[in-house]
């Protein structure tokens, strides 16, 4: 039966629409103009005469960007600590969610509070520090995944998605004489595909934006991520500059040079963000209600 709408609804679904492409276009213009410096010539660029398209079409900055600094090498290590990240995330999250899901598991409100303290409260930098360099973490690539490795809020997510499969499935499998891991294995992580597929987003995308632990346990060239690299390269960038040639250094502006580093780092998430949406959406009521 099709529902019939009245004239307020519909002015209200247009003020929506309206606003909401309005909120989109004001989050889009900064990065286009971005986009459009990074594209432009020297001259336009240093005349700020760029607003939101390029202008001169002018390529240096990227070349730049690739042939004489070190994106790619700070692009493969981000990659390399998001996916190791990422995945033991997630498997200890789910090692400690599954047992913290069920009533009968001894110790489990003790459990659940130091997560919640833990959310809460926070050491502080000093001490983080102390931690990483006793467990002789500093200047690894673990410095950047142990600090991570658990986030209160997504096991608590996970917690309570694991609570709503319901038990008769995981008693029919007790029955037949599955153990609790092959019940886990088995049965509940294939029916908890969407809760994993969510966490693993966080995840990952708190991994590749982490700039905070690489600044403070990172000191080796090699080992500095993508955020640091692009921190780094734009404070930087005048000294940089300073340090090529005549031609490379008169062809480009310091501005179009941070705008297309800017760019590059912006790109890889960005080109994967559109086929991981629906999941970040998905993100925010997912486990929130017990079913």
């Amino acid at each position: 039966m099709k529902t019939i709408r009245s004239r307020s609804d519909r002015w209200f679904d247009a003020v929506n629409n309206v606003l909401i492409a309005a909120v989109g276009l004001i989050c889009l213009l900064p990065f286009l103009h971005v986009l459009a410096k990074s594209l432009s010539n020297q001259a336009s660029v240093m005349g700020n005469k760029i607003t939101f398209y390029p202008i001169g079409m002018h390529v240096e900055a990227f070349r730049f960007v690739f042939a004489h600094t070190r994106f790619f090498e700070a692009l493969q290590v981000t990659l390399l600590v998001t996916v190791i990240g990422t995945v033991l995330s997630l498997t200890i999250t789910i090692l400690a969610a599954y047992p913290l899901s069920k009533p009968e598991f001894k110790g489990r409100k003790p459990i659940l509070l130091l997560y919640v303290f833990s959310m809460l409260f926070y050491g502080g930098i000093i001490p983080g520090y102390i931690l990483m360099k006793a467990l002789g973490l500093l200047d690894t690539i673990w410095a950047m995944i142990v600090p991570l490795l658990v986030v209160p809020f997504n096991l608590f997510v996970c917690k309570t998605f694991f609570e709503g499969i319901p038990e008769s499935i995981e008693e029919s499998a007790k029955i037949d004489g599955a153990t609790n891991f092959r019940i886990l294995w088995s049965i509940v992580l294939p029916l908890s595909l969407p809760v994993i597929a969510t966490l693993g987003i966080f995840y990952a995308v708190g991994y590749w934006n982490n700039y905070f632990h690489p600044l403070i346990y990172i000191s080796s060239v090699d080992l500095k991520p993508l955020q640091l690299f692009l921190y780094e390269t734009i404070a930087n960038t005048e000294e940089l500059l300073q340090e090529q040639p005549d031609s490379v250094r008169l062809s480009m502006a310091p501005e179009g040079f941070r705008a297309a580093t800017v760019i590059s780092s912006i790109v890889p998430i960005l080109l994967v963000y559109p086929f991981l949406q629906r999941y970040f959406v998905t993100g925010m009521t997912l486990g929130s209600v017990k079913g």
